[in-house]
């Protein structure tokens, strides 16, 4: 069984959404700075932190003290950690755990947690010191949550410190030989821990972009979902309309009826044939509601393979210079399947439709194929393919080659969302996902199911 199409994509944004809600989420996706937004630090995660890193310093000096009997200045170390243990409490006590810090405000935390930790490291030994990688939570933390001016000031304030006290500190206690250990050792050893912080800070950034740009595009996704199915049922609302409406406008036809024939003045006649024509008009809007294609119960309920690859192909027919056809095959002892109507699918498929018809030299080809245990479809086109930096990461949200507006057929401007936003809904149904390149060339995008996660249970 095929259905050819002689035709090509027309103009529908991938993403599902009118142009003023695509130039909003354009207008939010502005990468890494507005990803991270003014800021994500709490006042309880800086709180919560400060009370571990002093935990942990009371601890060390106690062992120090007590159990080594080390040399060192530690009235003024314990003067350092209560009073920082004293700001921690008014700030805990004093502000909401929930508020959002601002990035001035969280960089002074932070900073201030910095310069303390310096601060002990130098009485106790300076770069030597293996307490000193305290310094690197407080800025992963502001990697993590921050802008990127204020997470550079830390990382700054962290290397100033880290230098300072490698040059100048009191001997570490206990050391023996390391208390005079030579300038070029102190040096490599800051080396490497700025070499540390800085790799780890790096990394905790990009994780932390990662998740953003992904519960970002999530929600994106949602966003979309939501309205395909909002518009599913508005097609049954308009049957459910259609059917339901259709005795009572049948009752006020006939007593309308009447009325103008028992009239007893002229004006009562021309109110009841106001009536019985306004009755009419009725009947027939919704007489059209019923002619339009999948509006039965029956049918938003279940599809063919054929019916959906005709809804994917219908919105893009009218652009020139791409033929479209859409093939479904099956196995010889396979029951044809009937599939549920499900708009994430419908959407999903067709945005690959899109944009196979944006990158084709003359020809997208949609292949459905059934057997007995599963049900797969493909779009290839016959355009130069998928670059393999891209297909490396293609589904991946912000990955994208599509053209600019100029040099595409449908006039869109790709974000890297789209075949995220598809590839989520998919694998939501089911569905495998694989993006690869065909032979002698162009792209080719596979989904797979299992019969019993798409087919409808009226078979």
């Amino acid at each position: 069984m095929a259905l050819k199409n002689d035709g090509s994509a027309g103009l529908k944004d991938p993403l599902g959404l009118d142009r003023q809600s695509t130039a909003l989420l354009q207008g939010e996706l502005a990468w890494d700075e507005a990803v991270l937004g003014q800021g994500r630090l709490r006042i309880r995660s800086v709180v919560t932190l400060r009370w571990v890193l002093l935990g942990s310093e009371s601890a060390a000096l106690t062992l120090a003290a007590v159990v080594f009997a080390l040399p060192a200045p530690y009235a003024i170390c314990f003067g350092i950690v209560g009073l920082a243990a004293w700001v921690n409490l008014l700030v805990g006590i004093a502000t909401p755990g929930q508020r959002l810090l601002h990035p001035l405000e969280a960089t002074l935390q932070l900073g201030f947690d910095i310069l303390r930790v310096a601060g002990l490291a130098a009485l106790t030994g300076g770069i030597a010191n293996p307490f000193v990688v305290l310094v690197l939570p407080p800025l992963a933390l502001a990697a993590a949550t921050l802008p990127l001016r204020p997470t550079l000031i830390l990382v700054a304030l962290a290397t100033l410190s880290l230098t300072v006290i490698s040059l100048v500190a009191y001997p570490l206690p206990g050391a023996g030989s390391l208390a005079t250990a030579p300038l070029g050792y102190r040096l490599a050893t800051l080396a490497g821990l700025l070499l540390a912080l800085g790799v780890s800070a790096a990394f905790v950034r990009e994780a932390a972009q990662e998740t953003a740009r992904r519960a970002l595009a999530l929600d994106v996704t949602q966003a979309v979902l939501a309205r395909e199915r909002r518009l599913s049922a508005l097609g049954g609302l308009a049957a459910s309309a259609a059917h339901e409406l259709g005795t009572p406008l049948a009752t006020i036809a006939i007593v309308a009826k009447e009325m103008a024939r028992e009239a007893v003045t002229p004006q009562v006649r021309e109110d009841a044939e106001l009536l019985m024509a306004q009755a009419q008009r009725c009947r027939e809007i919704l007489a059209r509601l019923t002619e339009t294609p999948g509006a039965s119960d029956e049918v938003h309920e279940r599809m063919s393979l054929l019916q959906l690859l005709q809804e994917v192909i219908e919105p893009h027919r009218d652009v020139k210079g791409v033929r479209l056809e859409a093939i479904v095959t099956g196995a010889p002892d396979a029951r044809k399947p009937g599939i549920k109507r499900m708009p994430e699918v419908i959407h999903a498929i067709s945005s690959f439709v899109e944009n196979a018809v944006d990158f084709a030299a003359s020809e997208v080809l949609v292949t459905a194929r059934f057997d007995a245990d599963t049900i797969s479809l493909e779009v290839r086109d016959d355009g130069p393919g998928i670059a393999p930096e891209i297909l490396a990461r293609l589904g991946e949200p912000y990955v994208t080659s599509r053209p600019g507006a100029e040099g595409s057929r449908t006039g869109h401007v790709g974000m890297g969302l789209g075949f995220f936003i598809s590839k989520t809904l998919l694998e939501r149904t089911g569905a495998r996902v694989t993006f690869l390149n065909g032979r002698p060339k162009g792209a080719v995008v596979s989904v797979r199911w299992p019969r019993t996660r798409i087919e409808s249970a009226h078979g």
